[in-house]
């Protein structure tokens, strides 16, 4: 793998902390107290989506909507109350140092998410790389959620580069979706999903993780080069 970039972007649940295992766990200790004794299998298997969506979805009427989002907000402080006992065991190997390594190459970075502005912040300040990224942008930043590249063109819009001329780093379908509707080159993580999910979707790479990879000068930008 050897990709031309002016910048990168990464998304972050999935792809720099491996956390979906954490947010079942969180909607499984919530769902318990509502009353439903959901197994850790079956929340894996049927919860997904928006929290809203799911609470009407599970519940009907049985919820005001704003007792939807007060069940909501509780949700994501348990995942962060569950994820904070073991956060470091959820960073994907090689995350870190990547990071270090493009900065100190003066690489612009920022980071685009589907996730809440407190679980975003929250995952940025315990990763420790608020410093490193020139922009953090996250779902109340946007209009049009992921296929759409809003959450990564507000990125590079901070960063002055065209976004055409980002590496995206994704591990959702629906996020490679978006790096291929933006035109951007997207390396793929696949912490979540499997390579033939993404079959139909024009990938450079896919990784287990960000060991081997660098980024180094070259032309007009950078290089992104893997061992």
């Amino acid at each position: 793998m050897k990709i031309s970039c002016k910048a990168l972007l990464f998304d972050l649940d999935g792809t720099l902390v491996n956390n979906m295992m954490v947010h079942h766990r969180a909607w499984q200790q919530k769902l318990k107290e509502l009353g439903l004794d959901y197994s850790l299998e079956r929340v894996k298997e049927e919860i997904h989506g928006v929290n809203l969506e799911i609470l009407e979805n599970l519940f009907g009427d049985r919820f005001t909507h704003e007792e939807r989002k007060q069940i909501a907000g509780d949700k994501e402080a348990a995942y962060r109350d569950i994820f904070a006992a073991d956060f470091e065991a959820n960073i994907v190997p090689g995350a870190l140092a990547f990071i270090r390594q493009a900065y100190e190459a003066g690489v612009p970075m920022a980071i685009g998410t589907a996730g809440p502005k407190e679980n975003a912040e929250f995952v940025v300040a315990n990763l420790g790389i608020g410093d490193l990224m020139g922009h953090l942008v996250h779902s109340g930043m946007v209009s049009k959620g992921k296929p759409d590249p809003e959450v990564f063109q507000q990125g590079a819009d901070v960063l002055g580069v065209d976004l055409k001329d980002c590496i995206i780093f994704e591990d959702s379908v629906t996020g490679a979706k978006a790096a291929n509707n933006a035109g951007c080159p997207v390396v793929v993580l696949t912490t979540t999903h499997h390579e033939p999910e993404f079959l139909e979707l024009e990938v450079a790479g896919f990784r287990a993780d960000f060991r081997g990879l660098r980024v180094e000068p070259g032309g007009n930008g950078f290089i992104l080069l893997e061992r």
